[in-house]
């Protein structure tokens, strides 16, 4: 029976919806420990840029794949799959509960789903040659491209998000098979746990675009821009920064193009968009328990809700 499998639980959401709260909760008080699912989260540096939780948010409970690599190594969704599946028998072999916490859908569904990846090595000089098409073209362009071979995995994808644009047509190119197909097929071996999804979201959007504008200006008051301009003024310009919300939206400031206000404005309205996709993302899931934060309160009580509505009813 399903439950006779062990109980991984997952909080999901769009970013400042209070998952890292909720996460650090839940640890608490079943004797869990967190494992991110944050595809930003798991690099080293930008920490108030990429909302790593503080010590002071962790609460004492032990959080995994935060700040784990280098901020000039690519993690693949694979690479990411393999050291939270690690993680998770590490905590389970203590007798923990694991709780995934983090708004990358993408990984978390590939972790709980038991995605098996297939083995197609990478061809530097295909990735090349999509790169320098890239540089030409424009994202869109290869987005629109990706589009007409692989347009499930193209839905679910920004232009902003290149390297896993340019993976999905090598992928193509090389094996004549969509990405999507890929998937497809790799979700043949069951998962060798219970996954239960908790997800917590807003029937008021505006309601969250508060909580994510009030969010930015926290961010700012405990030295956002500071972090950036160091990171800036290294001069290493890594992918990982670029790709970080609040990075490149201050640049234009740093570079003397644009007004701090109109920087901070931009970063409100991108990361608001960014918690759309998200939210567009895990609404498709239909194993997710929703959590609609409009009419609660604190984070206990948003646990005992779950605790009357859900755990008694599985085995933790």
């Amino acid at each position: 029976m399903l439950n006779q499998k062990p109980t991984v639980l997952a909080v999901v959401g769009a970013t400042a919806s209070g998952k890292t709260a909720l996460g650090a909760e839940i640890a608490v008080r079943l004797g869990g420990e967190v494992i991110s699912g944050d595809s930003m989260q798991i690099y080293q540096g930008l920490d108030i840029a990429t909302a790593k939780p503080t010590a002071e948010e962790m609460r004492g409970i032990p959080h995994h794949l935060i700040s784990v690599l280098p901020p000039d190594h690519a993690c693949s969704v694979a690479e990411y799959v393999e050291m939270a599946r690690a993680k998770i028998a590490e905590v389970q072999s203590r007798g923990k509960l694991p709780v995934i916490v983090g708004g990358t859908g993408l990984y978390i569904d590939s972790l709980l789903d038991n995605i098996q990846f297939p083995d197609i090595p990478a061809d530097d000089a295909l990735r090349e040659r999509l790169n320098r098409e890239a540089e030409t073209l424009g994202r869109t362009a290869m987005l629109e491209r990706l589009r007409a071979c692989d347009p499930e995995t193209a839905a679910n994808l920004h232009e902003n998000n290149l390297r896993r644009i340019v993976r999905a047509l090598e992928v193509w190119e090389l094996t004549g098979i969509p990405l999507s197909e890929h998937a497809r097929r790799s979700r043949a071996v069951p998962p060798p746990w219970n996954a239960v999804r908790i997800g917590i979201c807003f029937d008021d959007r505006e309601k969250q675009y508060a909580r994510i504008r009030q969010r930015v200006d926290m961010m700012m008051e405990m030295g956002l821009l500071d972090e950036v301009r160091a990171e800036y003024e290294s001069g290493t310009r890594r992918a990982t920064a670029a790709m970080a919300i609040g990075y490149k939206e201050l640049i234009p400031y740093l570079e003397g193009h644009a007004d701090l206000d109109s920087c901070l404005a931009a970063i409100k309205q991108e990361t608001c968009r960014y918690a759309k996709r998200q939210g567009t993302w895990f609404r498709r899931n239909e194993q997710i328990y929703w959590v609609h934060r409009d009419g609660m309160g604190q984070t206990a009580e948003i646990f005992a809700k779950l605790q009357n509505d859900l755990f008694q009813s599985i085995i933790l």
